[in-house]
């Protein structure tokens, strides 16, 4: 990989997904796990039993019961990042969520600081997050009377503070933007981020989404749309696709130029080669996508990316198992990489939403996430609940096919650093912002520089333990405990990272 590669790399991850997806590593084995995160929803969120009516249409009812929920969305460590009880309490959880996801995804690319309160200025940092939904905030003031007015209630849950907060708290001073273009959200925030790093606005960037799901009303108007699925499991690209299912959840990644990352020792996790984004403009609806600008901007992302649409050997679809969705997404990627591949050697094709859900404005970060893990771990992972293929897809036509078992990530090409494999990633809003990102795997390490193991030598040195409070520190400790039960990491390698 030369040095001067003007790409940009993803260095750190860090989610809290369904199904206790808590860490990357939680959620990989879940993908290969073939896990189902999706769960009734709980009575403590609200009296969902009153609301679900299976009869359409019923006014003021949901025939959805379901979704991809997360538990202890409301447990949050204020005083780590230096806030007091009385703001966090009116803090939207989405807030609280990016915090956490966006510090451990520091953590995870070894560039994780506290802040420095007497430093003027803080590194140039950029904070790009995805965000749609207000339903603590539309809760706090329907809830007036039992939450009265506070110095912290207007900025509690305004959007903007979604990435604002993560800068202020780390004191990070490069742009810092909530992004809305409803389910393509953060995947727009990527192709921003991108684009900031090109132009030395900002020397890292954590790009993030969040979801959550929290009153009842948006799946009351969702039904009205009969948008969701009716026995809450998403079946992308199945002939028995009803609609999504609803989920929450948040993750962030950190990105930085790739021959910043190299010269530096980074671990990178994939590099993005290209992203793109364009609108729908007028369609048969608003909320309908559109196949012809799905087309063109795979084209032109491809184009940007500089690569050969042959090279895309799996596509992470926006899969939200709708009736109509589905057939477009699939004849666009299919006329874009389908056709260019070998004959006899389709494409493969998934969706996480199959596993936790739609995570709507975190639905971009949640795709992002696995295609490093496919591309890191040089495997896809199945996807959940295809059994009869949509008779209004032609996937041996598009030279399309979806992985319903873990199977090799790219096996026919020698992964070289000139025409590498590659994974896209398409994302759509139904305002019709659609997203669209390419890439590629780790560069490999040159043999002359690959770091040499050192051998253990009695393992005299200690397991450092740090946290800035006696209760979080034993919380570290279970967690450090229950890290290295699980993970077959040398203990020599932990000494190290703990260090």
């Amino acid at each position: 990989m030369d040095q001067s590669d003007s790409s940009v790399s993803i260095v750190g991850m860090g989610c809290l997904f369904p199904g206790d997806a808590d860490s990357p590593e939680r959620l990989w084995r879940n993908l290969l796990g073939r896990v189902d995160a999706i769960a009734e929803i709980p009575p403590e969120r609200w009296a969902a039993a009153s609301y679900y009516n299976p009869q359409r249409p019923r006014p003021l009812h949901s025939y959805s019961r379901w979704a991809g929920m997360v538990d202890g969305f409301d447990r949050f460590d204020a005083g780590f990042f230096g806030l007091s009880d009385a703001e966090a309490e009116y803090m939207d959880p989405q807030h609280r969520m990016l915090l956490r996801v966006a510090w451990e995804a520091l953590e995870d690319a070894g560039h994780a600081r506290r802040p420095d309160r007497a430093e003027a200025a803080g590194p140039r940092v950029g904070v790009f997050v995805g965000l749609s939904t207000r339903d603590y905030s539309d809760g706090l003031i329907s809830r007036a009377d039992m939450m009265p007015a506070s110095p912290f209630t207007a900025i509690g849950g305004s959007a903007c503070m979604a990435a604002n907060r993560i800068s202020h708290a780390l004191n990070l001073a490069g742009p810092s933007l909530t992004v809305d273009t409803a389910c393509s959200s953060s995947l727009v925030a990527l192709h921003l981020a991108r684009q900031a790093l090109e132009a030395g606005e900002c020397e890292l960037a954590i790009v993030g989404g969040v979801n959550l799901v929290f009153q009842p009303h948006v799946f009351v108007s969702f039904s009205a749309s009969s948008m969701l699925s009716a026995d809450g499991r998403c079946k992308a690209f199945d002939a028995r696709a009803d609609g999504f299912v609803r989920a929450e959840g948040a993750g962030a990644v950190v990105l930085r130029r790739t021959a910043e990352a190299l010269a530096d020792g980074d671990r990178i996790l994939a590099r993005v080669l290209g992203t793109g984004v364009n609108q729908d403009g007028r369609t048969r609806g608003i909320f309908l996508p559109s196949e012809s600008a799905q087309v063109d901007l795979a084209r032109e992302t491809a184009a940007r990316a500089g690569i050969s649409p042959a090279q895309v050997r799996y596509i992470e679809a926006h899969g939200t198992g709708t009736a109509i969705g589905d057939p477009i997404e699939a004849r666009a990627v299919g006329a874009v990489y389908g056709a260019a591949q070998a004959p006899g050697a389709p494409c493969a094709v998934g969706s996480i939403k199959t596993n936790i859900g739609h995570l709507e404005a975190g639905a971009g970060v949640a795709g992002l996430i696995k295609t490093c893990l496919v591309l890191s771990r040089g495997v896809v992972p199945p996807n959940l609940h295809f059994e009869t293929p949509n008779p209004e897809i032609d996937f041996a036509g598009l030279g399309l096919e979806v992985a319903t078992e873990a199977r090799p990530f790219a096996p026919d090409h020698p992964g070289d650093d000139q025409a590498p494999p590659c994974a896209a990633i398409n994302s759509f809003g139904f305002g019709g912002t659609n997203a669209h990102a390419i890439l590629a795997p780790p560069p490999k390490p040159r043999p002359e520089t690959a770091p040499t193991p050192r051998p253990a030598q009695g393992l005299a040195a200690p397991l450092l333990v740090s946290a800035p409070t006696p209760e979080a520190l034993k919380a570290n400790a279970a967690r450090l405990a229950q890290r290295l039960a699980e993970d077959d990491a040398p203990l020599a390698t932990v000494l190290r990272a703990a260090a």
